[in-house]
């Protein structure tokens, strides 16, 4: 039974008998499909984590220093009094992490608050980020200008109310005019508008265009923290490869300066990008390890229904089975056809869900901020389960089929 021509009687079953093989693949194609959409959903979540969550939100090559961790799941009532005695972070403790530390690194201080902005012409932008930073915070951000010039170092030290804005806080505030040297409101406060940032777009539907950058020192500071206070101090090492490096050294440093025995836990937390999304690890793990028996559940389904579908078509095709064993087919050859069908139509059913599935996930991804990528592996591993489920479905009717006696199946009507 040569392999082509149990495809050839499959697809013509397809043909002539449209509504029914729908209906008995549907199992196949609804699990392959569910299969596509999850995997490509979850793969684009996690690349546009560790790409634009870990460039945009924490930097690259960045160990922050914080009062406590930025992401923890697992705080319980105890663990939650300790943070809240815990000392909070102060600008002398920047300093001397930037005296101290021996590894080339830039270091960053940052603020954070919330608040409106009013510009000098009467318009108001709402629900604005307000951070005071250093001007360090530039490079290690990768916040690029636009438009005029980050404000410097003589101008962070001394404390001068100058002013960067974000795109979208920007646009609300002068719309098409230059912002350039006008002067913006924060809390009361006049800062002169020096430069405007470049869009950086959104982040899962949140804008990171926001927000105003202020020097630390000005009177921003004012509305942040109570006097000498700073929320995260960022350390950016030159050389990457060194950053575990420098996050042991600044451990050290913060230990000495906080006077901390060998056998007390730290009161500060230090962390990486990678530390700080390995909330999203442990999520993408129970996915990936949920998926395959939710996809089994509708194979399995698929399965029997193929199963069923071959058994009436064996029946159907009683007689012919006896004129090909009484013209010398053998019970292989009977065995192979029908497998080679079974195979054949689940596989089918499997590529419809395959183009389903990216046809859904495309969709998912063009018209909301969840991002979707597509990886031919799972495309392999659809249209892999398909065949599989087919040949495992096939095996009883094919058994069953094989087993038929010539004459009887001729006499059958």
């Amino acid at each position: 039974m040569q392999v082509w021509e149990g495809v050839i009687l499959a697809m013509q079953q397809l043909r002539s008998e449209r509504l029914k093989s729908f209906f008995s693949l549907i199992g196949v194609i609804l699990g392959v499909m569910f299969l596509i959409v999850v995997v490509t959903i979850i793969e684009g979540l996690d690349r546009y984590v560790r790409e634009e969550v870990t460039s945009q939100v924490f930097g690259i090559s960045t160990v922050t220093l914080r009062r406590w961790p930025e992401v923890d799941i697992n705080t319980d009532e105890e663990r939650w009094r300790s943070r809240m005695r815990a000392p909070r972070l102060r600008y002398e403790d920047a300093e001397a992490i930037r005296a101290q530390l021996t590894i080339p690194a830039r270091i960053a201080i940052q603020s954070n608050s919330g608040g409106t902005a009013v510009a000098d012409n009467g318009r108001t932008a709402t629900g604005v980020q307000l951070i005071g930073a250093s001007p360090e915070i530039f490079p290690v951000r990768n916040l690029k200008i636009d438009r005029g010039r980050a404000f410097t170092g003589q101008e962070a030290t001394a404390g001068t109310p100058v002013l960067v804005l974000g795109f979208e806080t920007s646009e609300v505030l002068f719309e098409d005019l230059d912002p350039i040297g006008h002067t913006v409101r924060l809390r009361g406060f006049p800062y002169r508008v020096i430069g405007v940032l470049e869009e950086r777009g959104s982040l899962f539907g949140m804008s990171l265009d926001n927000f105003a950058v202020a020097p630390h020192q000005s009177p921003i500071q004012a509305v942040l923290n109570p006097p000498g206070i700073v929320d995260e101090v960022i350390i950016q090492t030159v050389n990457p490869d060194r950053l575990l490096e420098a996050q042991m050294e600044a451990e050290g440093i913060m230990r000495t300066r906080r006077l901390l025995r060998p056998s007390e836990t730290n009161n500060f937390a230090l962390e990486t990008a990678d530390d700080a999304i390995s909330f999203w690890d442990n999520i993408s793990r129970i996915l990936f390890t949920a998926l395959p028996g939710l996809v089994a559940i509708s194979l399995v389904v698929g399965g029997i229904v193929i199963m069923n579908i071959m058994l009436v078509s064996v029946m159907e095709r009683t007689r012919e089975i006896g004129v090909r064993k009484a013209l010398g087919a053998r019970r292989r050859d009977i065995l192979t056809q029908v497998l080679i069908e079974s195979a054949t139509l689940s596989t089918v059913g499997a590529i419809f869900g395959v183009l389903a599935g990216i046809g859904i996930a495309t969709l998912v991804a063009s018209f909301s901020p969840m991002p979707a990528a597509v990886s031919l592996k799972w495309v392999a591993l659809g249209v892999g389960l398909g065949l599989s489920v087919g040949i495992v479905a096939g095996v009883y009717p094919a058994a069953q089929a094989s087993k038929l006696d010539p004459v009887d199946a001729l006499r059958y009507e």
